[in-house]
């Protein structure tokens, strides 16, 4: 056992970060074996396009819930590979809207079949006693109500020694 291991729950982001690691590259060799050429890390971008069809940045960066420097940085690579375009707002010349490309709607399409095995190898890998998916979704509801950062503050203060 690791050092990081032993640390239990106060290691809970690294260990999430080992996890999503493992997960995105065995992701990438489900696609090579698919004669895909896709980065897992372009994911949220790309489903959010399939699903809806225009978005601005701004948009993007919410419905995959990345900070927006963030979101530019994988805007610049699905451009750069003609996945996705983009063309000025004709309301607010300022804000850019997104679309998937031509091929990289072909790109999906090819996909899709690839992302029903990936899901139920997904279901049957976390459908444990204690199921990932549901345990993720109760922990992102928690920190809506109230954040890692407050709890954590709230509870050294109450455990502060007096003065």
């Amino acid at each position: 056992m690791s050092v990081i291991d032993d640390a239990g729950i106060l290691a809970l982001s690294t260990r999430l970060q080992r996890l999503s690691e493992l997960i995105r590259k065995d992701g990438l060799l489900i696609y090579r074996a698919h004669g895909i050429d896709f980065e897992p890390k372009w994911f949220p971008v790309i489903y959010a396009l399939h699903r809806k069809p225009v978005l601005s940045v701004v948009g993007i960066a919410a419905e995959i819930g990345y900070t927006h420097p963030s979101t530019i940085s994988l805007l610049k690579e699905l451009e750069k590979e003609k996945l996705i375009r983009s063309k000025k707002d004709k309301t607010d010349e300022r804000k850019r809207l997104l679309q998937l490309t031509a091929k990289g709607r072909a790109l999906v399409e090819r996909m899709q079949p690839v992302w029903q095995g990936m899901a139920a190898a997904m279901t049957d890998l976390t459908g444990t006693r204690h199921n990932l998916m549901q345990a993720i979704i109760e922990v992102e509801e928690e920190l809506k109500k109230k954040s890692f950062t407050d709890r954590a503050l709230q509870l050294l203060a109450e455990k502060k020694p007096e003065d």
